[in-house]
């Protein structure tokens, strides 16, 4: 039930050699766009429910995480040593925050064997939970009872995306040619992610007017912009296919707009007649690969080492207000996946 290793940050500033370029022109300025083969990241981490079974300990608590909305491992109440053993008459009682836990629940069930099983773990459902077993080792023996905690989290992956900024060299600043280029900038951006379900979002647009070496001013544009996995319930073509999994959207996406950018000084760089006026500056184009969890939880792997790459829900005594990676202490929040500290 561990987390695979996390995905790789990717190089800043690395550009792809292969695609084919197909040239748009709009009045001063020049963009194109590229279609390629696209190569794939290895898998996201993620938690393998169907077959995982996790067994309880007499000496302390055992952490279980579980994905949201998603089914959870099969929590056994027995120990490593009972779970080789013989059990005569055994009788299972499970108590969460909720208080007991009935087999006719619909969200969780406990099975003949004593096993917690949740069809669609929500949020509400984090929390500890306590298995009350009783049972004769052997016919002639005495009833022994035990008691097994479990502290089970929610938890979801990751909101990544990627960060690019680039430069371009520009008309003067207050010209409308600038503005007319962001736009056709962002809606070919825009249009070279689409079928992945990914979307372009404009972080920073400026103007300045640059003192170049041993030469003299140029105006600059400088872009900053971000590509994010749509949810599937927004995207325009929802997937439930294993190899339409975000960070492999998000690895397509970041090898066309790089291939994109790289296709421009190309054809550039052939043309026989002047410039355009507006073009991108080579070598300027930079990504940063960022993590963010939801407001709720965080990452925190001295916490949970079994899953350090996940956002888990915030336990009591901390929260997380915003979109970043940690849960902030606050003691006076007492449940789980606080968004404030009240």
């Amino acid at each position: 039930g561990e987390a695979s290793a996390p995905l790789p940050r990717a190089p800043r500033g690395r550009t792809s050699r292969l695609g084919l370029a197909s040239p748009q022109i709009a009045d001063h300025f020049f963009l194109f766009l590229i279609v390629g083969y696209l190569i794939r990241l290895p898998r996201g981490f993620r938690l393998t429910q169907d077959t995982v079974k996790i067994v309880g300990s007499s000496n302390f608590p055992v952490k279980v995480y579980v994905m949201l909305h998603q089914k959870s491992p099969h929590v056994l109440c027995v120990t490593p040593r009972l779970r080789n053993s013989e059990m005569i008459d055994p009788s299972f009682q499970w108590h969460g925050p909720r208080g007991k836990i009935i087999s006719e629940n619909s969200t969780a069930q406990v099975t003949s064997t004593g096993s917690l099983i949740f069809q669609n773990f929500e949020e509400s459902m984090s929390g500890v939970y306590t298995c009350f077993l009783e049972y004769k080792p052997t016919v002639e023996e005495i009833v022994k009872n035990l008691q097994l905690k479990y502290v089970i989290y929610a938890y979801r992956e990751p909101h990544y995306y990627y960060q690019f900024t680039a430069r371009y060299h520009a008309a003067p600043c207050n010209s409308i040619y600038n503005i007319s280029f962001e736009k056709k900038l962002l809606q070919i951006l825009s249009k070279l992610v689409l079928d992945l379900s990914c979307e372009v979002s404009l972080l920073k647009s400026e103007c300045h007017r640059v003192k170049m070496q041993r030469a003299g001013l140029q105006n600059e544009l400088f872009f900053t912009f971000s590509v994010s996995s749509l949810d599937t319930e927004k995207g325009p073509k929802p997937c439930a296919d294993h190899n339409c999994e975000s960070s492999k959207r998000l690895s397509k996406a970041r090898n066309l707009i790089e291939r994109f950018f790289n296709q421009q000084v190309e054809v550039l760089g052939r043309r026989a007649e002047p410039l355009p006026e507006i073009y991108y500056i080579e070598g300027t184009l930079q990504m940063v690969w960022i993590n963010r969890c939801f407001p709720g939880y965080g990452m925190n792997t001295l916490k949970h080492p079994k899953c350090p790459e996940c956002c888990v829900i915030c336990s009591p005594g901390s929260y997380n207000p915003r979109d970043g990676t940690h849960c902030l202490q606050c003691n006076s929040s007492l449940a789980f996946g606080a968004k404030a500290c009240i």
